[in-house]
């Protein structure tokens, strides 16, 4: 189900702010790198008569014109680059900077919406701006193996290492991680550090509790209510966003219907080849038992299941002081 006008709207005016801003910045960048360099102007301008130049021999079919044209362009272009480089600058700090290199911040690549377009669309509809303030605290800058045990080290190192190679091969193999552990062995936190890279690689990601997703997919089957209709837009993401995180699986309320759509949500993403990070609490004989041997057999089949030992690291952070 796509966005209403008015939805659709608030994102877009989003993403023409974001170009203002940008052209901004780049005229006061600007500003002052010619401060910094007044011979550039010069050389700029020369570029300029150039560039029209070969556009009127273009025109005019006069190839040798171009091809000489064109040498002296570049010979200007590298006087240009070594002048800013003698200053500390580069070709770059003249040119716009996106924060979507791929749609240059116009939300589509071509006729296709970009990567972080739909991602916009998620945290529009998810409201998952607070996903942001957590990923700004729980990334890979701020992971320590400092609270860990000296004998749990090597499965959390491994647990480290399958997290990075599933964020640089994410895109070209379809993956999917299973961490298991007892309550605040690093498992959210973990699933956090690849949210956060994939987030800043213009992944579309989708970050959930099993309560939430649960209560969502409710209240987009069950209502009918006016209230109920961001759910059923939030609906189709679960299944189409690249990476679904559903954090705290066997916290919720577990029946006929929790156990079918947990099915109905894994094999639809295998079946998309979408990725899927889901973190329990439970063991494994205890998910089988809970849900069915159907989607027990479909998370053992297609995820890589990563246990984290250790003892609850927010007590011993509350304990040390720290947040």
């Amino acid at each position: 189900m796509s966005l209403n006008n008015v939805q659709y709207d608030a994102i877009m005016r989003a993403y023409t702010a974001r170009r203002a801003r940008q052209r901004k910045e780049l005229e006061k960048r600007l500003e002052h790198i010619h401060r910094r360099i007044p011979a550039l102007s010069s050389i700029e301008g020369k570029m300029v008569s150039l560039a029209a130049a070969q556009a009127r021999a273009a025109v005019e079919g006069d190839k040798e014109g171009q091809a000489s044209l064109r040498k002296d362009w570049l010979k200007l272009s590298r006087e240009k680059e070594a002048l800013l480089a003698s200053h500390g600058f580069s070709p770059a700090d003249c040119e716009l900077s996106y924060d979507c290199p791929d749609c240059q911040d116009t939300g589509y690549v071509g006729s296709e919406k970009c990567r972080c377009l739909k991602q916009a669309v998620i945290q529009y509809l998810y409201g998952q701006s607070r996903l942001e303030e957590v990923l700004a605290r729980e990334n890979f800058n701020t992971f320590s193996y400092a609270y860990y045990e000296e004998q749990h080290l090597p499965a959390i190192r491994k647990a480290v290492m399958d997290a990075q190679l599933f964020i640089e091969n994410f895109g070209r193999e379809f993956q999917n991680l299973f961490f298991l552990g007892d309550t605040g062995t690093g498992k959210t936190f973990l699933s956090n550090c690849i949210a956060r890279e994939l987030l800043n690689r213009c992944f579309s990601v989708v970050y959930l509790t099993a309560f939430e997703l649960f209560d969502l997919l409710a209240s987009a089957h069950f209502n009918h209510n006016p209230e109920a209709e961001v759910s059923r837009q939030s609906y189709p993401y679960i299944f189409a966003c690249d990476l679904l995180i559903l954090d705290d699986l066997g916290t919720e309320l577990n029946n006929s219907f929790v156990s079918s759509q947990l099915f109905l949500c894994v094999n639809e993403r295998i079946l998309k080849r979408k990725a899927t990070i889901i973190s329990s609490n439970l063991s494994l004989e205890t998910l089988r038992d809970a849900y069915s041997e159907r989607t027990f057999s479909r998370i053992t089949s297609y995820y890589t299941i990563l246990k984290l030992p250790g003892n609850d690291i927010r007590l011993k952070k509350k304990l040390l002081g720290n947040t």
